[in-house]
């Protein structure tokens, strides 16, 4: 433990297509949609920042460069907001900056899978643990779930993945862990299973798109056979380090909005809206307005 690499590096896999957002994503990265008013991608490279992750490192793919350059300085963009004497949206855009050095992007090329994705990260991640964060999974909580998962790991020195529950007849849609006995802020996780048929999952923990991990898992993903979807999958390899390494689970409690899915991304918009001091009131009476317009037929079986 005194010897514990601290956690500096995140990975950012952003080469999905977005098919599920056609046409919007046929010009637009699936990453670059707007939640209110930040990209999706900014919400997770900000969780991540406030958790003291020094270096964002995103693999991406072709049609991918916006991301880049939404990361980057816009000389003429800062020009005009401070000679407009908008120091405020100056001031808020510098915020959000990374400094220089901080960030890296590196290409997947090819689409095998999220655990393919992770390995082309190895050469910039090198011989340290780090963050692994799915850019469609935005949380909303007082801590960052990422912010917490570190503190854990800094308690264990393990793998540690954050986990949620769901309804038990939905697990064999999801990644679920068995549980077993609680340690430090978290528990040790005893299995991990991908997809579990009908009432054989172990628990109703599904995994929740965020990870530390060690360093070793890109010398198990190396050789990483195909798995499901002829894919590299990403809990395969984190089956094989189970047997070397223990892992942990974080058993987050806020809110996760899948903004890989229409209904998730919309319901993302409406959440993050009300959350805000400078919205809620407004946002919540258009909501209740369009609520009381909509007729008897078009509000039968809405899920509200």
């Amino acid at each position: 433990m005194e010897s514990m690499k601290r956690v500096r590096k995140a990975v950012f896999p952003v080469a999905g297509l977005g098919t599920r957002f056609l046409p919007a994503t046929k010009a637009v990265p699936k990453e670059m949609l707007t939640v209110v008013d930040r990209p999706v991608i900014q919400y997770v490279v900000d969780e991540a920042r406030e958790a003291g992750i020094e270096h964002f490192i995103f693999v991406t793919g072709r049609n991918k460069a916006v991301i880049e350059d939404h990361f980057d300085i816009q000389f003429e963009l800062y020009d005009t907001l401070a000679q407009r004497g908008k120091d405020e949206q100056l001031a808020r855009l510098q915020r959000l900056q990374p400094a220089p050095g901080q960030t890296s992007f590196t290409r997947q090329q090819v689409p095998m899978g999220l655990g393919h994705a992770v390995w082309c990260a190895r050469e910039l991640v090198g011989d340290e643990p780090f963050a692994l964060l799915l850019p469609d999974m935005i949380m909303q909580s007082e801590k960052s779930c990422t912010k917490a998962m570190v503190e854990l790991y800094e308690e264990t020195g393990n793998n540690i993945i954050a986990v949620q529950e769901c309804d038990p007849a939905e697990a064999h849609k999801y990644g679920i862990v068995g549980r077993g006995e609680d340690t430090h802020h978290g528990f040790r996780i005893t299995e991990m299973v991908e997809k579990p048929k009908s009432g054989t999952a172990p628990s109703n923990l599904y995994i929740n798109g965020r990870y530390i991990l060690q360093p070793e898992i890109f010398g198990i993903l190396e050789g990483q056979e195909k798995g499901a979807g002829n894919e590299i999958q990403l809990t395969d390899a984190m089956l094989k380090l189970e047997k070397q390494q223990a892992f942990y689970g974080y058993h987050y409690k806020g809110r996760t909005f899948d903004c890989g899915s229409p209904e998730g991304f919309v319901e993302a918009n409406v959440a993050f809206a009300l959350w805000r001091s400078d919205m809620n009131q407004s946002m919540a009476g258009v909501i209740r307005t369009l609520l009381d317009e909509m007729k008897p037929s078009e509000r039968r079986g809405a899920a509200f």
